[in-house]
């Protein structure tokens, strides 16, 4: 089956997690598209995959005779999407040999338009996959999915030597909490790649150092016409709070390794306000030196209001993976090396986000990142090619002949 048959098939199964679940997985559709990999992966010669009760499915290849001592390579993907644009039936469309123009996307009113995605012209003459406009596709992570399992099965199919394969799928990922439960041991890989979005021949070893903070504001609300020295309008000092950062460290105004403070949601009234955000930076000073600016402002807001009229809340959520890849490079000059053998251009960058390969890279298992091929995730003009799935297929499949001869 070629990659881009699993992924159409994958995408129709909905599997939204859930942030504002405390079960695991955090929603209980990602059960669905679980037991169909593990009945897949069996069907195709992988004995022993199965789920665990927290919704991980896990497998493994053995080495062919006289391999066995090579280095045990792993590969993950995740199964869940985003919840947004999940609401209606996911229903991919195939443009054969797109003519890189604007391509409008079922009866929704949506266009893919090379004016808001200038890469849409490099891919014409492909093949095309799309929603119909209302929807996401899900390819963030199914084509990781898709592309793992066909590699596999064109390894149990043909007659390449090639050493022990580890193959994970993972819940919760875009909520964070892909990496909570995931059994090391169980994987039994000695380095691994997630394959997880991104084009093809991007790779990816540096990701942000991440952490939440929330301020939370009390205010004292009494009658307007009496709230002369009395009144204490949190809503107002949200607003305060706010203007202290430093506008053009914003997600809207940084690129590259620039950092930035993001808004992400905010209500409030007289008595009591909250500010969330989300903090990002790919330098470990630079990190601090913003949590430690988020601290001056509440000690600034306390002395200005009075102590305990503003509390913040910051929680670690994960941290820059380089320093756990860097010792271990051999990792990304085999995917440089895989990339250039099947003809595509490796681009080495640093993730504007976090990755499953980041918390595992920590917990002891090397673990950078290759692109699946897709463009604009999270959203309804998420896009993907057939061409492009084919050449990660083949990207893997060359890691697997490298590690083959590392013994």
């Amino acid at each position: 089956m070629k990659a881009y048959e699993r992924l159409l098939k994958y995408v129709q199964i909905n599997t939204p997690s859930d942030e504002n679940s405390d079960s695991v997985p955090s929603s209980s559709c990602q059960f669905q598209l679980a037991r169909a990999l593990v009945s897949e992966m069996k069907e195709m010669g992988i004995g022993d995959a199965a789920m665990d009760e927290t919704c991980y499915v896990y497998g493994h290849i053995p080495a062919t005779p006289g391999l066995e001592n090579s280095p045990r390579l792993g590969f993950i993907a995740h199964m869940d999407t985003v919840t947004e644009f999940t609401s209606c039936p996911i229903r991919p469309q195939i443009h054969e040999n797109y003519d890189g123009g604007v391509l409008p996307l079922g009866d929704s009113g949506r266009s893919l338009d090379p004016a808001m995605f200038g890469h849409l012209t490099s891919l014409k003459g492909k093949t095309l996959i799309t929603g119909d406009g209302t929807t996401i596709l899900g390819a963030d992570d199914k084509a990781g999915v898709a592309t793992i399992l066909t590699m596999a099965e064109q390894l149990l199919n043909s007659q390449l030597p090639h050493g022990p394969v580890s193959i994970a799928f993972t819940p919760d990922e875009e909520i964070g909490r892909g990496a909570d439960h995931f059994d090391i041991p169980r994987f039994s890989a000695d380095f691994a790649y997630t394959v997880d979005g991104g084009a093809e021949g991007e790779i990816e070893y540096e990701n942000f150092n991440a952490c939440e903070a929330t301020f939370t504001v009390t205010g004292v609300n009494v009658h307007p016409g009496s709230a002369k020295d009395i009144m204490v309008n949190a809503a107002l000092i949200a607003c305060e709070i706010q203007s202290l950062l430093p506008r053009s460290e914003t997600p809207a105004h940084t690129a590259g390794y620039e950092g930035f403070y993001h808004l992400i949601k905010m209500s409030g009234m007289c008595e009591e306000a909250t500010l969330s955000y989300i903090i990002r930076d790919h330098d470990s000073d630079s990190f601090d030196r913003r949590k430690k600016v988020l601290r001056t402002i509440e000690a600034q807001m306390n002395e200005k209001y009075g102590p305990s009229t503003v509390k913040l809340k910051i929680r670690d959520q994960y941290r820059n993976m380089a320093e756990m890849i860097k010792p271990c490079f051999h990792l990304i000059e085999n995917a440089r090396k895989a990339c250039e053998t099947v003809g595509a251009t490796p681009r080495i960058q640093p993730v504007r986000g976090g990755t499953d390969g980041a918390r595992l890279s920590f917990m002891g298992l090397p673990c950078p990142n290759l692109g699946t091929g897709g463009y604009a995730f999270h959203g309804p003009y998420e896009h993907i090619t057939v061409e492009d799935l084919d050449t990660v297929v083949k990207i893997l499949t060359e890691l697997v002949h490298i590690y083959s001869a590392q013994e």
